[in-house]
């Protein structure tokens, strides 16, 4: 049971309701995130939308952006998170047993592209200012400007979520991994 109370979408105003409803009924099975964020006006107000404002613009492709979200998680043992996203990364291709090794350099499901996204994610969430040079010249090669910065903004932001939800104590829903 997360640590504290989550707020159902009845409780708060008309324009946060279809937010919080929007949220997660089709970005996906994030109801207690989101019950818990409702907390914040502001947060749920400019958050969820912004994350479903990127998802539809679809700038960065979903297979790149679910592997960054997942390599952070789990560098961080978010479960919520690695739950929440293995099925996405399973749709954009990879087996189940490729997302549980997704840190593993002799990953055979991975090409090029996933490990760069890896490397990346690795150092802008753990050493963000010591990031390589020739990381971002190989990012550039692959990546446009906009979308390495949608890559940087996504792997801050899932460790801002990693953190905010393991310190709540936000619990899985069930059927995530459905």
């Amino acid at each position: 049971m997360a640590r504290v109370r989550s707020i159902p979408s009845e409780e708060l105003t008309p324009d946060l309701t279809a937010i919080y409803e929007e949220f997660a009924g089709a970005y996906g099975p994030f109801r207690n995130q989101v019950a818990v964020i409702a907390h914040v006006p502001a947060a749920l107000r400019h958050l969820m939308p912004m994350l479903m404002e990127l998802r539809a613009a679809k700038t960065l492709p979903k297979r790149y952006l679910e592997i960054a979200i997942i390599t952070v998680s789990k560098l961080n043992a978010c479960h919520y998170c690695v739950g929440h996203h293995t099925p996405f990364l399973t749709a954009e291709g990879l087996s189940a047993a490729a997302v549980e090794r997704l840190l593993e350099p002799d990953n055979p499901e991975l090409d090029e592209t996933d490990r760069l996204v890896i490397d990346y994610a690795k150092v802008a969430w753990a050493t963000p200012n010591r990031v390589p040079a020739k990381l971002f010249t190989a990012l550039r090669a692959v990546f446009s400007e906009a979308q390495i910065v949608e890559l940087t903004l996504r792997i801050t932001l899932c460790g801002f979520f990693n953190r905010f939800n393991d310190a709540l104590g936000i619990e899985e829903e069930e059927g995530a991994l459905a």
